[in-house]
């Protein structure tokens, strides 16, 4: 005796209903990702800049500069790097390094006017680079020094030379120059910073999270999580 089996085959609107819950929680797992990638980006793109440290200099006193950076110009390794001397320096003396041959240009005055620091191998993106000089102020040096750098790459190079007016906010340019403050000079006639505390502050990380670059990195992060959130909630009502 046979018996008919019948196969129940799922009506159009459950087929939709699940169709569609599947594409909710795909867009929502693409928007968490989303966010995060966001979230890790914008510190990154924002951080992207050659720094000096230290930043304050006391006028009178001597110390040494150091120029660091971690990105080079679209991805692609760093391979020199120029930098331009502000006027007010009363001397200019490079650090040797192993790691970087050293041109430096002076002007018809004798002063160092430029020094180009030429890495002996290309700096990955990934790495952190750093080149140092030792600077001498006078009692004239203006109140800022900015220190235009251009920065050449195995393709490309990134001009770092932007100067913030007065009242504009440094971090609202897109390739700030790296600049030095000078403080008042100590009633002794010399500076505030001792040679170790310069020695200090040479070796001491430059990167700083930009507030803007680390906002905007968190507000992506959170709404990836929100639509995860309104994702569920809408699977929920829909079970």
């Amino acid at each position: 005796m046979s018996r008919n089996i019948r196969t129940r085959t799922p009506r159009p609107t459950t087929l939709r209903s699940t169709a569609r819950r599947s594409l909710t929680l795909r867009r929502a797992a693409l928007g968490v990702l989303g966010g995060a990638a966001l979230a890790l980006a914008v510190p990154t793109m924002a951080g992207a800049h050659v720094g000096v440290s230290p930043d304050e200099i006391a006028a009178g006193d001597h110390g040494v500069l150091t120029f660091s950076f971690s990105h080079g110009c679209e991805n692609s390794p760093t391979t020199a790097l120029r930098i331009t001397m502000p006027e007010g320096l009363a001397s200019v003396s490079p650090t040797m390094d192993s790691d970087w041959d050293i041109q430096v240009e002076r002007g018809d005055d004798g002063l160092v006017s430029a020094v180009t620091y030429t890495a002996v191998t290309p700096v990955p993106t990934d790495l952190r680079g750093a080149v140092s000089m030792g600077v001498g102020l006078d009692e004239t040096t203006p109140d800022t020094l900015a220190f235009p750098v251009v920065q050449q790459c195995v393709e490309g190079s990134t001009e770092w030379t932007q100067i913030a007016e007065d009242g504009q906010d440094p971090h609202s340019l897109d390739a700030p120059a790296p600049v030095v403050s000078v403080t008042a000079a100590a009633a002794d006639g010399h500076g505030e910073h001792t040679e170790s505390d310069t020695a200090a502050a040479s070796t001491a990380p430059t990167t700083v999270a930009d507030p803007l670059g680390v906002a905007l990195g968190a507000g992506g992060l959170l709404a990836g999580f929100a639509a995860l959130v309104v994702a569920i909630l809408a699977y929920r009502r829909r079970a």
